[in-house]
């Protein structure tokens, strides 16, 4: 790590004790920081998805950092643990934006795609991402830990190694989870599909 990112980690971690002590202007200062960081996340995100939605990457960000600041009760370890909770207020802002979206029956024209084309090489096709919500839900119900890590490797397109350090696993438990339940939702969504 250089002197630079060591710095810029020793200092985000200040402004995440100051926010959870609600400093004033913490997430003022915090935002800087961590934007960028959001931002390629939420870009991630929104590679899966047709194009002309009204949502866009900054505004996903916006919204879902206004969630975070907002929070109560969150002890934030560190700029990983940050950044992951930061993922799962996008990945809500996004179901909220599809939910309102199918409700005012303007939405389904999303393509699905199963899970197995998910973490190679090319990139996935534009997916359904309620369906996908709806069957991580219930994975979250039976294992919250293999939940977490599809959201981090799907949605924040976060590498294993990432993952690991986010959720302090290993990186062999992260690989394991990873393909338990890429299974798991495969099965999932092709009984959607069947239904």
């Amino acid at each position: 790590m250089s002197p630079a990112d060591a710095a810029l980690r020793r200092k985000t971690l200040h402004l995440l004790a100051e926010l959870r002590k609600g400093k004033a202007g913490a997430a003022d200062e915090l935002l800087p920081h961590v934007y960028e960081d959001l931002r390629a996340r939420a870009q991630e995100m929104f590679r899966r998805r047709k194009p002309g939605g009204t949502l866009q990457p900054t505004a996903l960000v916006h919204e879902a950092y206004l969630r975070l600041i907002h929070a109560e009760g969150v002890d934030w370890r560190d700029r990983a643990h940050f950044c992951a909770v930061a993922v799962r207020a996008m990945r809500q802002v996004l179901v909220d934006h599809f939910r309102r979206k199918k409700a005012d029956k303007r939405g389904g024209d999303w393509r699905r795609v199963t899970l197995a084309q998910v973490g190679g090489e090319a990139p996935p096709p534009q997916l359904d991402f309620l369906e996908l919500e709806e069957a991580l839900s219930r994975l979250e119900a039976l294992d919250a830990r293999q939940a977490e890590v599809v959201s981090l490797r799907f949605f924040a397109g976060l590498t294993v190694d990432e993952v690991a350090e986010a959720l302090d696993l290993s990186r062999t438990t992260v690989e394991g989870e990873w393909r338990s339940a890429r299974a798991w939702l495969a099965r999932e969504l092709g009984a959607a599909r069947d239904r």
